[in-house]
This record gives structure tokens, C-alpha cells and sequence, in this order.
């Protein structure tokens, strides 16, 4: 962990002074006063900066983002400083632009709740720095969001959902199984063992130069695996899926990218083509990898159903399994998730693909959350750390290995 100094990282000495002259830079219509519980939430942990205005019936009064997307698919991937100074040059603007579209007074927000963890560190950083310093000249409460805690909630923004309700996030950056028992009460299933789904899937486009074919050249590369694999045969390679024979509910990534790398080599070798052209077999691997991790994920997600419902930690009918995170916006694996919960007798539940990815709303609302449950409000922010590594709950995985609940053989005909 990191003791975080308040004005470091974002503006030089005179930040105060910039901080006072964007307040007085909003000028707002006459209105009612406002009566709801109000939250800014303010979002930087990767590589979006976000910010969003929520009240406590729901409502998303105003909104602002700035992707960094294409930047890093020029990189090839996200590199930390980079991010770290797109987040400095577009936080300001992006907070402003939210708050104006909101039309609520900066003075009558009710509180600030900004990502603290976990995520990249640098990019955390700026976000923290500028957010206890707009708390501080508003004299309001700080928030402090676990990341993973916000994207679980956020099916509670847009359906009528009651604890408990199992999670499953996919992302960019995290893979993990959780019950969810109350705002911050989290048992942990399972968790990736090395990389995330999404990490994955980015490498292996990367890999496959899609960047270079003409229908995939603005995608993220979840997204070029994804649109390739309709067109492609998802039998021509037999690819097994991860721990088959694990009895847990935890995840890997790894070595299914280690024999496609293998498989697009020997192809290259096939094909006689050098490494950066495009493979005629990319749409065939680009189909048997995402059916593969659908595979995976779904094995491990039907394994923490039966394990909930066994221990009566969920209902044996009408269970809710919520899919959130950058990766559940994959249709393929959604599918392949609604195959599970009919068998199971569960509803799945996904937020609409712009919240699945990181966004200011799901922080603002994670903050209405714990201000409704008067979980984690700081009014003296002294000492408040980032975390880049955090831990989701209390971790169960071991009880749910030593239960070796046997998952039956579904056909994944998708």
C-alpha cells in the first residue's frame, strides 16, 4: 500500500488555487433545492478518466468520460505514465462536464466517492489527489470505492435486485466469483490464478495483428476477437478448456494463451507469412479461443451456483447470478452464461454494456450505496492510501475446492 500525499501527482503547489477557481468556473440556472442524496463519483483507475453525478432514487443526472483507447492501441498496450498524464490533462474537464450536466451545485453534493483500489497505481493517483482536494475546498465527505465492490453493485442501480446474489467479473483487469451478502460484505469463490479474461483476449489480438485487418483497425482487442469469431469455425482447433479437472472455481488464462501463441505460430509457419500480417485461419482462432474462455468461465460459474445453493447461501429457485465487468459485454459468453442459469433455475442479470465497462456512474452510485448503509464515510480524509492490489472479501475459495462438487457435462452449443 501507499501513503498517497495529497497534492501530489496532479497539480504543482498552487493547487488549491486552481482547485478555488474551478469551483467558481460553474455557473448554474435558478433551481429547486436539491433533496435527494447527491454523489459525485470520479473514476481513474485504469485507463478512463469518468465522472458522474447519481442521486439516491437512481438517477444519473449527468455524466462525462474520456477514453484512452486509442492512444494505447497505437502502444500495443497501456503503458502506466501514459495513462497517468492523459488522467492529469482530462480529469478537471471531465469532473466539470458532469457536474454541469448535472446542474447540481458543487455545494450541494452530499459527498465524493473516487476509485481507490485497486487498479493502476499511477492512474489511481490522480484520481485520489484531485478528489481530496475538491473535498477539501467543499468541506464534504470522501468515499473511498473498491472498484470490484462498484461494478457488483451497479445491477442495483438498473434492476430491483436483493441480497444476496452471486457476481461474476470479467474484465480487463480482474476475473473472480463472489456472493454478494451486503454493500461491503463479499465472500470470495474464486479468482483468476495468474491473468484476466480480457488480458488475455487482447494479447491473443495482438497477436493476430487485428489491428491491421480493415473490419477490427478502431476495436479494443476483446472486441476484434469477438467480431472475427462469427465469421470463424470454433472447431478447427481443439482447445481444452483450463483446469478442467480442478474441482474449485477458480480461473486461468495463461496457458490457453500459451498454446494459441503456439497455434498461430505453427500457422504462420503453414502459411508462410512473418509475424505482424494477418493469418486466412485469424477468424477460426479468433472463434475457438472465445469459445474456450466461455467454456472456462462457465464451468467455474455453474460450480459457485451449486456450491451457494448447497450451502443454502442462495435460493434453490429464482437465485440471481449478475455479470458485469468489459468482458460480459461478450454476447458469446453471455450465452454461454444463460446456459448455465437456465439449468440451474437462476436469472441472469447484466448492467447495459456502458456500465459493464469502468464508468463514473457505477462509483457514484457505490457511494449511495455506502451512504444509505453509513458504511465507509470519511470526514477527516488524513492518511486515506490507494491500493493497487486489493483483495475482494473474505476469501472462501478453499472451502469451495475442499466441496469438489462435480459441475454435469453441459453441451455448449452456442
Amino acid at each position: 500500500m501507499i501513503l498517497l500525499n495529497k497534492t501530489a501527482g496532479v497539480f504543482p503547489k498552487s493547487s488549491k488555487r486552481k482547485i478555488y477557481e474551478f469551483l467558481r468556473s460553474f455557473t448554474f440556472h435558478p433551481r429547486k433545492l436539491f433533496l435527494h442524496k447527491v454523489v459525485l463519483g470520479i473514476e481513474t483507475s485504469c485507463d478512463d478518466t469518468a465522472a458522474a453525478v447519481v442521486d439516491d432514487n437512481g438517477h444519473v443526472l449527468g455524466e462525462a468520460i474520456h477514453s484512452q483507447t486509442e492512444v494505447h492501441l497505437k502502444t500495443g498496450g497501456i503503458i502506466p505514465p501514459v495513462a497517468q498524464q492523459l488522467h492529469r490533462e482530462n480529469i478537471q474537464r471531465i469532473v466539470q462536464e458532469a457536474l454541469c450536466a448535472s446542474q447540481v451545485p458543487p455545494s450541494e453534493l452530499s459527498a465524493i466517492a473516487t476509485t481507490i483500489k485497486p487498479g493502476l497505481a499511477l492512474s489511481l493517483g490522480v484520481g485520489l489527489s484531485f478528489s481530496l482536494q475538491l473535498a477539501d475546498q467543499l468541506k464534504k465527505p470522501f468515499i473511498p470505492i473498491h472498484h470490484m465492490e462498484a461494478h457488483a453493485l451497479t445491477i442495483r442501480l438498473t434492476n430491483n435486485v436483493e441480497f444476496p446474489f452471486l457476481v461474476l467479473l470479467i474484465s480487463g483487469g480482474h476475473c473472480l466469483l463472489a456472493l454478494v451478502q451486503g454493500v461491503s460484505d463479499f465472500l470470495l469463490l474464486g479468482k483468476s490464478l495468474d491473468i484476466a479474461p480480457g488480458d488475455m483476449l487482447d494479447k491473443v489480438a495482438r497477436r493476430l495483428s487485428l489491428i491491421k485487418h480493415p473490419e477490427c483497425s478502431t476495436m479494443s482487442g476483446g472486441k476484434a476477437i469477438e467480431h472475427l469469431a462469427k465469421q470463424g469455425n470454433k472447431l478447427c482447433f481443439d482447445l481444452k478448456p483450463p483446469m478442467d479437472r480442478a474441482k474449485n472455481c477458480d480461473f486461468s488464462f495463461t496457458g490457453l494463451q500459451n498454446i494459441v501463441d503456439k497455434i498461430i505460430m505453427q500457422k504462420e509457419k503453414e502459411e508462410g507469412i512473418e509475424m505482424g500480417q494477418i493469418l486466412s485461419s485469424a477468424a477460426d482462432i479468433a472463434a475457438a479461443v472465445q469459445h474456450t474462455t466461455a467454456c472456462h468461465i462457465a464451468k467455474r460459474t455453474h460450480r459457485a451456483i451449486l456450491f451457494c445453493q448447497r450451502k443454502g447461501l442462495l435460493s434453490q429457485t429464482n437465485a440471481v447470478l449478475v455479470a458485469s465487468g468489459g468482458v460480459a459485454s461478450n454476447l458469446y459468453i453471455r450465452k454461454a452464461l444463460e446456459m448455465v442459469t437456465n439449468v440451474t433455475q437462476c436469472t441472469l442479470l447484466c448492467p447495459p454494456p456502458r456500465l459493464c465497462t469502468d464508468n463514473g456512474i457505477m462509483i457514484a452510485w457505490n457511494g449511495i450505496e455506502r451512504l444509505r448503509a453509513g458504511l465507509g464515510i470519511l470526514h477527516n480524509t488524513e492518511g486515506v492510501r490507494y491500493e493497487p492490489k486489493c483483495p475482494l472479501g473474505v476469501d472462501i475459495s478453499k472451502e469451495v475446492g475442499k466441496a469438489a462438487i462435480k459441475v454435469p457435462q453441459l453441451k455448449m452449443q452456442i
